[in-house]
Parts: structure tokens; sequence; C-alpha cells
């Protein structure tokens, strides 16, 4: 009996390998304008050159998640998880990024223009120097999950 149980274990660990995680999902060129994903678990999926614009993300757990060149004009972020997503050529002008967690995210080519970062904690990101200055100019508050300033997180002077 115990042969055919480390048996079932070890097929069982291979489909979950093969699987990935059961909650990714790819959503890559699709138009999802004004589409609704608040509160969700979308670890690690994929949402690259989506039209998202209008979308909303409030609350989303987005760790891990791909927005590369992914129109999110006026998309709202409010409370949700980015740690560790690419959004390296996203346009994310006029998003709501208030209470934002962007731990160690990618944005190097990321256009953030009259977004609201209110809260946001940038820490570890990686960005453009004049990206950063532009965002600094209206950085304030602090993450009410991470405790950390959002002009300490882009490392305002």
């Amino acid at each position: 009996m115990g042969k055919w149980i480390r048996l079932l274990m070890v097929v069982l660990t291979i489909w979950l390998i093969w699987l990935g995680p059961v909650h990714a999902e790819d959503y890559n060129k699709r138009m999802l304008v004004g589409a609704d994903f608040s509160g969700r678990d979308l670890t690690d999926s994929s949402f690259v050159k989506a039209l998202l614009r209008q979308a909303n993300f409030a609350g989303a757990d987005l760790r891990g998640v791909s927005f590369f060149g992914a129109n999110l004009d006026r998309a709202n972020f409010e409370g949700a998880n980015l740690a560790g997503a690419t959004l390296d050529m996203a346009l994310m002008t006029h998003a709501n990024l208030k209470n934002a967690i962007l731990t160690n995210a990618y944005a190097y080519l990321t256009n953030f223009t009259d977004a609201d970062i209110t809260g946001a904690d940038f820490t570890g990101v990686v960005l453009r120097r004049d990206a950063q200055m532009m965002l600094c100019e209206r950085a304030s508050g602090v993450n009410p999950v991470t405790g950390v300033a959002t002009r300490e997180s882009l490392g305002c002077r």
C-alpha cells in the first residue's frame, strides 16, 4: 500500500509542476475594457499587450503578473498587490494606485503620467530616473500594509 501512495504522490507532484499555479491565467492581447478583476487572486497571470482601460483590479493579488505593454489607462489598482509584477512598456496614465504594493516590480519604461500614487509602496521598483523624479513630485502618504512612505520607497529627496 505504501508503494502506491508514494507513486500517487510522485504523479500528483509532476502533474502540479506541469500544470503550474492553478490561478495563473492568460489574458494576453485581449480586449478587456472596464473588466472587473477586483479582489481576485491572479498571481503569475499574464496580460501582455492587453487593452485594460478602466479595468478594476482593486484589492487584487497581482504578484508576479505581467502587464508588459498593456494599456491600463484609468485602471483601478487601489490596495492591489503588484509585488514582482512586470509593468514595462505599460500605459498607466491616470491609473489609481492608492495604497498599492509595487515592491520589486519592473517598470523601466512604464508611463505613470497623472497616476494617483498616494500611499503606494515602490520599494525596489526598477524605474527610469525621469519617471522617478516625476513620481516624486506628487508622492505622498504611507502604505497601510507595509508601513512605508511613498516618498521613501521612491527614494525622493
